[in-house]
């Protein structure tokens, strides 16, 4: 009877590891949502404007729109968008996995240096 009882308990206690495991990942998996950031960027002639001019670590998405009326581009981190016309978004996707300021810029000839250029700051 002894053997059989301590058998149960063994089960009991397999059975109920995965499920307190599990238990104690899903407020892991609710803190990674935390390491997503959304950046709307509206570009013009000649400036880039961002709505949040920082985030925290992590994942960062940036959806640029040219609403000026020439082309423009946006580059950040080594990852740049196409060339987008009047009225076109793109959306551009960076992880950012140190504290500092980042240059960004519209890399068509000239824009930059007429204005089209700033710094983001991850925290």
């Amino acid at each position: 009877m002894k053997k059989m009882l301590l058998a149960l308990f063994a089960v009991a206690a397999v059975a109920a590891g995965p499920a307190t495991a599990q238990a104690s990942r899903q407020p892991a998996a609710a803190g990674h949502a935390a390491l997503l950031a959304r950046v709307n960027v509206a570009e013009s002639e000649f400036k880039i404007v961002l709505n949040k001019k920082s985030a925290g670590r992590g994942v960062v998405i940036f959806k640029v729109t040219n609403v000026g009326a020439v082309d423009h581009d946006f580059q950040i981190s080594g990852r740049k968008t196409k060339m987008l016309k009047h009225g076109q978004s793109e959306t551009l996707r960076v992880t950012f996995l140190r504290k500092g300021a980042y240059a960004y810029k519209c890399t068509v000839p000239g824009h930059a240096a007429a204005g089209m250029k700033g710094v983001f700051t991850i925290k």
